[in-house]
């Protein structure tokens, strides 16, 4: 007979049996459990995919378009922001500092970053409001950490989702409820009822995520009317907004963001430098202006205070290199980021339309080879979602890479449920007008062969 603790020893214990070197094996019940979460193999997937397959037209990565990048602007860069370093008279000491040693948790250039905000943005911000974080992947992770304390405490996401913070909200132990939501965003009605289910359950819906520009994966785009409503509803249920909007620069329409409309500080919004600048600087940033009562009986502080006490205790602080070159195209853009993506603006609008115009002249409306296909028509932005009739799994995916050298996105890995079984994300963004005609010719003929075959 087995007693509880000899049990207990045993999920303990290391496994035995071979491994390199004649180390033990951990057993993968030992590790945390969202580790068994398969959306956390969704973000590897989603940067691997291309590589795996090399000679396909990928439309799987979000990733920004190559084309303008150039190696040789870095420097400069890094020389115009401390140029501006000088200008405001800071010694050659200091910003020696600046640049070689740890800097402020919260940032070095929230400044900056406010000023941006008020450029693009039409939003006036605190610097002090501001953390500057490593890609807005950790914003989302300081977010979270920091305003989910009770395990009954649920975050809200709009259905489909993207997966950063679903992922990071398994890893954190956060509990997550899907809102279904229409063709522009999650409305009232869903949200008021999401939020009675979770309080009759004896739980406190917490916060909700929303993208409200072009949102990652389906494309979709918030209304005015529609992001006044959410604040209404949010309001009426107590709910904090987590506001993400690295697309909005890309947007074909311009709608006000959910925090400038914002008048109770209900709202922390999320921001990126992946999309506007280049990924591989890692530089994201949150507003939190939000009052957090004082230790003691103190003066109030700020969120963003906060959310830099966990920052210090997971990344410490953002690379001041990286930083350096994000102010630098900041200053030479005369402290905004719209004028200098509008080329870019340009070519993703210009690649949407082509994968469209293609998608419509290989699977025309009415034809029965485009029986149970349809997408949508984004305002913008990265994505746009194509429905198919048939599974939309990774043996499909496998299929239509190897035979038809096409690659794309399976969009149940952005949901919850299995509500995304028959839907693909395309992503036009990395690629060039040539490779979306053509990706989008490929597509069409797995998809009409893949839809013949099952139909």
């Amino acid at each position: 007979m087995t007693t509880t603790a000899e049990t207990a020893h045993a999920e303990r214990a290391p496994a035995r049996g071979p491994a390199r070197g004649g180390g033990p094996v951990l057993r993968r019940t030992a590790l945390h459990a969202s580790l068994s979460d398969p959306t956390l193999d969704t973000m590897n997937f989603l940067n691997e995919v291309t590589s795996r397959y090399p000679d396909a037209i990928s439309f799987a990565p979000g990733r920004p378009y190559e084309g303008d990048f150039d190696v040789a602007v870095i420097p400069g860069l890094i020389e115009t922001y401390l140029d501006h370093l000088r200008g405001l008279g800071h010694s050659e000491e200091r910003i020696r500092t600046a640049l070689y040693q740890y800097g402020e948790t919260a940032g070095q250039i929230r400044d900056l970053v406010a000023r941006m905000l008020e450029v693009d943005e039409d939003l006036t911000v605190d610097p002090a409001a501001v953390v500057v974080t490593v890609g807005c992947q950790e914003a989302i992770v300081l977010a979270l950490r920091t305003l989910f304390r009770d395990p009954r405490d649920v975050l809200l996401v709009d259905s489909p989702c993207y997966v950063g913070i679903t992922g990071a909200a398994g890893l954190l132990g956060i509990p997550v409820v899907a809102v279904p939501g229409g063709d522009d965003g999650i409305g009232a009605r869903a949200l008021d009822r999401a939020v009675r289910e979770i309080e009759a359950g004896g739980r406190r819906a917490r916060a909700l995520y929303v993208v409200p520009d072009c949102s990652n994966p389906s494309g979709v785009s918030m209304s005015r009317a529609k992001r006044t409503e959410l604040l209404d509803a949010a309001a009426e249920a107590d709910l904090l907004i987590l506001e993400d909007n690295p697309y909005g620069v890309f947007s074909t329409e311009r709608h006000p963001t959910l925090k400038s409309l914002d008048t109770d500080r209900r709202v922390l919004y999320l921001g990126s430098f992946a999309k506007t600048a280049f990924p591989g600087a890692r530089v994201g940033f949150v507003v939190a202006d939000q009052p957090v009562e004082g230790a003691d009986g103190g003066p109030p502080t700020l969120l963003a205070a906060e959310l830099a006490k966990v920052k210090s205790m997971v990344t410490v602080n953002t690379s001041s290199l990286s930083q350096a070159a994000v102010a630098g195209l900041l200053l030479r853009g005369g402290g905004g980021l719209r004028r200098a993506n509008e080329a870019s603006a340009r070519h993703y609008r210009r690649t949407m339309a082509l994968l469209r115009d293609t998608l419509a002249e290989e699977l025309p409306s009415g034809a029965p080879e485009s029986a149970g296909v349809s997408w949508n028509d984004p305002r913008g932005g990265f994505f746009l979602t194509l429905d198919v009739p048939f599974p939309a799994d990774g043996a499909a995916l496998h299929r239509s890479a190897q035979e038809y050298g096409v690659i794309w996105t399976p969009m149940r890995h952005f949901h919850l449920d299995r509500a995304g079984d028959r839907r693909i994300r395309l992503s036009c963004s990395y690629l060039t007008t040539a490779e979306a005609v053509e990706g989008a010719r490929r597509l069409a003929r797995f998809v009409r062969d893949t839809g013949s075959r099952t139909g």
